[in-house]
C-alpha cells in the first residue's frame, strides 16, 4: 500500500469522508423520491451535482479527522446534514442569504 492511502493518511480521511458525504446525498435524493411519487424524472444533472458537492463537503469534514477513519464517514455523512440545517434555520428567520 502506498503513503498515499495508507491507513490514517489525509488522503484516506479524505476519500472515507466524501464516500460519506456522497452515501448521505443519495439518501437524500431516494427519500426525496420516495415523498413525492409524481411521474417527474428525475434531473440527472442536479443528482450529479449533489452527490458531487456533498461528496466534497465530506471530504473536507473527514480531512479533519485525524487518523480515524469511522469518524471520518460519519463526519462525511453529517457534515452535509449540518450545512443543510444551516440554510434551513436561516431561511425560516427570514434572513437573506
Amino acid at each position: 500500500m502506498t503513503a498515499f492511502c495508507a491507513p490514517g493518511s489525509v488522503a484516506t480521511m479524505v476519500l472515507v469522508g466524501a464516500a460519506g458525504g456522497a452515501v448521505r446525498a443519495l439518501v437524500g435524493i431516494l427519500k426525496y423520491m420516495e415523498r413525492n411519487k409524481r411521474n417527474e424524472k428525475l434531473r440527472v444533472g442536479y443528482m450529479l451535482f449533489s452527490v458531487f458537492v456533498s461528496a466534497a463537503l465530506g471530504g473536507f469534514a473527514g480531512a479533519l479527522c485525524e487518523g480515524n477513519w469511522k469518524i471520518a464517514g460519519l463526519a462525511g455523512y453529517a457534515g452535509t446534514d449540518f450545512i443543510e440545517s444551516l440554510y434551513k434555520i436561516k431561511r425560516s428567520q427570514g434572513l437573506e442569504t
